[in-house]
C-alpha cells in the first residue's frame, strides 16, 4: 500500500503543478478578450479567431484544472444527503462514487475523444467558421483534461482506501478545519466592525 500512496503523490503533484499553471490561461483568455472588444469598436475589425481563442483558452483551463478541483476537494457537491451521514458513511460514498462513477464515466470519455481527436488530427479539421482555427487542439485539450481527470480519481480512490485503513489522517478534515477557521475568523471581523459602529458605543 505504501507503495501505492507513493504513486497518488507524484499523481497530485503533477496534478498541482498543471492546475496551477494553467489557471493563467483564464488571464489569457481575459486580455483575449479585452483586446478583441477593443479592436472591434475602435477599428471595427474583427475575427472569428479571436473569438474561437477566448472559449479554445478557458475550455483548456477548465479541462485541466478539474483534476486540480477534484485534489482540493472543490467541486460542487449537493450534498442534501451526504453531510447528514457519519464521516465513515461518508468515505464509503465517496470510495464508491469514485469506483462506480468516475473512473467508469472519464474511461468512457477517453475511449470515446481519442479516435475523434486522430481524426481531426489526420484531417486537419478546421472550424467552419470564417477565419476560424483548427480544431485538433481543442480535442486534445478534452482528452488531456479526462486523462488527468481519471488519474486523479485513481488517486483519491487510493487516498480513500488509505484512510479508511487508518494508514493516513483524513485529508478532508484538515481542509474543513481550515475552512471554519476561516469563517470564525470572518466573524470575528464582523463583530468588531460591528462593536465599532456609533450605534455600537452609545
Amino acid at each position: 500500500m505504501h507503495g501505492l500512496l507513493a504513486v497518488s503523490r507524484a499523481i497530485d503533484r503533477v496534478t498541482t503543478v498543471i492546475g496551477k499553471a494553467v489557471a493563467w490561461l483564464i488571464l489569457a483568455a481575459v486580455l483575449v478578450s479585452a483586446v478583441n472588444a477593443v479592436v472591434r469598436k475602435v477599428f471595427s475589425m474583427s475575427s472569428n479567431a479571436w473569438l474561437e481563442l477566448q472559449w479554445y483558452l478557458f475550455g483548456t483551463a477548465f479541462m485541466l484544472a478539474a483534476a486540480w478541483t477534484l485534489l482540493e476537494n472543490e467541486h460542487i457537491r449537493i450534498d442534501i444527503i451526504y453531510g447528514r451521514w457519519s464521516r465513515r458513511v461518508q468515505h464509503w460514498i465517496d470510495l464508491l462514487g469514485t469506483l462506480l462513477f468516475l473512473l467508469p464515466f472519464t474511461g468512457i470519455m477517453i475511449w470515446l475523444v481519442h479516435p475523434s481527436l486522430m481524426r481531426s488530427w489526420n484531417a486537419g479539421e478546421v472550424s467552419m467558421n470564417a477565419g476560424g482555427l483548427i480544431i485538433w487542439p481543442a480535442k486534445a485539450a478534452l482528452l488531456a483534461g479526462f486523462i488527468l481527470l481519471f488519474c486523479q480519481g485513481l488517486s483519491e480512490l487510493l487516498k480513500k482506501i488509505a484512510v479508511m485503513r487508518g494508514l493516513i489522517p483524513d485529508p478532508v478534515s484538515v481542509q474543513d478545519s481550515a475552512h471554519r477557521e476561516a469563517e470564525l475568523m470572518t466573524a470575528g471581523m464582523q463583530d468588531d466592525r460591528i462593536d465599532q459602529t456609533p450605534e455600537s458605543r452609545k
